[in-house]
């Protein structure tokens, strides 16, 4: 109920360390270690790498990556007799192989899952889970034929303050949450350049790592990194940090899908071989939730800082990121007294102000939490995907959240690229009236990778 509450700023500086050593210890005094072997080691899969490899209840028995450089880096990190394989197929021969972590671009993560899953492996894969919306359902329909553990790699949902603002709202410390904002911002002028097409170097098998994705002559702006920017590879800031920010609000809130996405924008500023937008604002609609959500990303203009992510109700506002969150309390005030004055006393007939005795209270309480700390929630991510395996349970980031949010990601670029407002049917997974739209839900991979997509039992 409203009512008059302190206006002081709580400080909570609980830390993760109870919880981290609680599930530490569970793991840590199993007998069985999981055998691992992973897939790229670029800038995400490194620091995978490092959090498996330090725990005691781990082997790390493989590296698969396409650039023999950071294979044999690898390699020299891990020690031991762990195998380097060019080819990851020849990894997920090895019985000795129990689960894999795929760290590799984003048009890798469907078909690569898929295949450990049927070679009985269980897989932590990095997210975007998907290139387009119709791998996400085929990635659970194998995960359950093979009855595999997935765990996606949002890793925010390891992190402590995460889950104590989740209670939060859960609670009603902001009333109903009915406006969601998310987005990212900052300057790459003038781009990343534009290099003509050339030999791939001899380190590096770029028909590895096209894999399934059309055939494009060697570029270095294709390449390592920079695989985010082209459609072929990759949906932009949209899938990249968007899927993070939008998984924490489809778990605090209990999302399935928007009921219609808007999405606006292009590549209108950077002078570079990328296409995927430069600047996006996207709107998605949830009617029977009262909520409307929204993504601002602009990468040539950081200008007042990123959007973050920020839940809103009518006792006020929280906002949450990797180092923690803090909640805004609305103050309590007499509606009349929010009407704008200009010249004294509104004229005769007018909304009156009422007196008001005392100070201000709030709608709720205002609270800084600032225990966050990015590296735990990786490291505790790992754990729970290493306790999922070992009782045989999906993980906290489980394949189908990361199917809705990659498919929410995904309706906005649709969006975009077509420039219309698409209508879903969350409940079938289809964009409703509009054919084109529907055609674009799925890709055809290149060979012969198609066939390896056919051997798994799903695609046509």
């Amino acid at each position: 109920m409203p009512g008059e509450m302190s206006s002081r700023r709580t400080f909570v500086r609980t830390t993760a360390t109870a919880l981290a050593a609680a599930q530490y210890n569970r793991v840590r005094g199993a007998n069985d270690r999981v055998n691992v072997g992973y897939i790229g080691y670029g800038l995400i899969g490194k620091r995978h790498v490092v959090d498996f490899h330090e725990r005691e209840d781990v082997n790390s028995v493989a590296i698969a990556e396409a650039h023999s450089g950071r294979r044999d880096e690898c390699l020299s990190y891990i020690g031991g007799s762990a195998k380097g394989y060019k080819d990851f197929r020849r990894m997920y021969d090895d019985k000795d192989v129990d689960a894999v972590c795929i760290a590799t671009a984003d048009h890798w993560h469907a078909l690569m899952t898929m295949m450990a899953c049927s070679a009985g492996k269980d897989v932590y894969v990095e997210k975007p889970l998907t290139l387009f919306v119709r791998e996400g359902r085929w990635m659970i329909d194998v995960r359950d034929r093979y009855k595999r553990v997935v765990q996606v790699g949002t890793q925010q949902r390891s992190g402590p303050h995460y889950k104590r603002a989740k209670k939060l709202l859960e609670d009603g410390h902001l009333g109903h949450v009915f406006s969601v904002k998310a987005g990212s911002a900052r300057n790459i002028m003038p781009g990343y350049g534009t290099p003509a097409m050339q030999d791939a170097p001899p380190y590096l098998d770029w028909e590895m790592l096209l894999g399934p994705a059309p055939y494009r002559p060697f570029n270095p702006k294709r390449s390592i990194y920079h695989f985010r920017w082209f459609w072929d590879y990759s949906g932009g800031q949209m899938t990249n940090l968007g899927q993070h920010s939008f998984d924490i609000a489809y778990w605090f809130l209990g999302l399935k899908a928007p009921s219609a996405v808007s999405s606006f924008g292009g590549r209108w500023t950077l002078d570079d071989l990328g296409d995927t937008p430069d600047v996006q604002e996207a709107i998605f609609e949830f009617p029977d939730q009262k909520l409307v959500m929204t993504w601002t990303d602009r990468e040539t203009s950081r200008g007042d800082g990123a959007p973050g992510l920020a839940f809103y109700g009518p006792k006020g506002s929280l906002s949450i990121n990797r180092s923690g969150f803090s909640t805004r309390a609305d103050e309590i005030i007499p509606p009349s007294n929010t009407v704008p004055q200009f010249t004294g006393d509104h004229p005769t007939g007018g909304p009156q102000r009422v007196e008001e005795k005392g100070p201000r209270g709030t709608w709720t309480e205002p609270i800084e939490d600032t225990s966050g700390n990015s590296r735990e929630q990786f490291k505790l991510h790992v754990v729970d995907f290493l306790d999922a395996i070992r009782n045989r349970t999906q993980p906290v980031s489980d394949l189908e959240s990361g199917h809705r949010v990659a498919t929410h990601c995904h309706l906005a670029n649709l969006s975009l690229r077509l420039g219309r407002r698409l209508e879903w049917d969350g409940e079938n997974e289809d964009v409703i009236g509009d054919s084109e739209a529907s055609s674009m839900l799925v890709r055809p991979y290149r060979a012969p990778w198609d066939k390896e997509l056919r051997a798994v039992g799903v695609g046509s």
